[in-house]
């Protein structure tokens, strides 16, 4: 396992994951740390036909990875390096905190906060009674953050 001081985003379809995408990368660039974006699968409810539920998965899976190659290729345009990609299973929230506690080398996880409204449900379960748990801090960015002023605080 790779120990470089890792930045893990979470990363799912919402604007407020490519927020802390960028912030991660363009922080990764100046400290020499590397990047990790995780996106997960919801497990699929039963379904009593184990090939349409098979197909589904693999559909989900295929999915799952084009997001991360896109999303990749701009965190190593901000970045200059290719982050790691990883793909997990499960609910969100406690599938990334198993993540992080097995990951010695994640420095932080870095979260987008939706630039109105509640902030999401991984900052709440990340800063909730979980917190004093992590191996790693916690950064929120949040969403309504200028380009520029982003940059700034890299």
């Amino acid at each position: 396992m790779d120990t470089a001081p890792t930045y893990l985003v979470v990363i799912d379809q919402s604007a407020e994951s490519r927020i802390a995408l960028r912030f991660a990368a363009l922080r990764a660039a100046h400290v020499g740390a590397r990047v990790a974006l995780v996106h997960v699968i919801p497990t699929p409810e039963f379904m009593q036909w184990g090939g349409v539920q098979e197909a589904m998965a693999a559909e989900a899976r295929a999915e799952a990875d084009a997001l991360l190659a896109a999303v990749a290729d701009e965190a190593e345009t901000l970045s200059g390096a290719r982050p790691h990609t990883i793909v997990l299973d499960g609910d969100a929230a406690p599938a990334v905190f198993d993540h992080i506690r097995a990951d010695p080398s994640i420095r932080a996880l870095v979260l987008g906060a939706a630039s109105k409204g509640p902030p999401g449900a991984l900052i709440g379960f990340f800063t909730g009674e979980r917190a004093g748990q992590l191996p790693c801090i916690v950064i929120i960015v949040p969403g309504g953050l200028d380009p520029d002023r982003l940059e700034s605080l890299t």
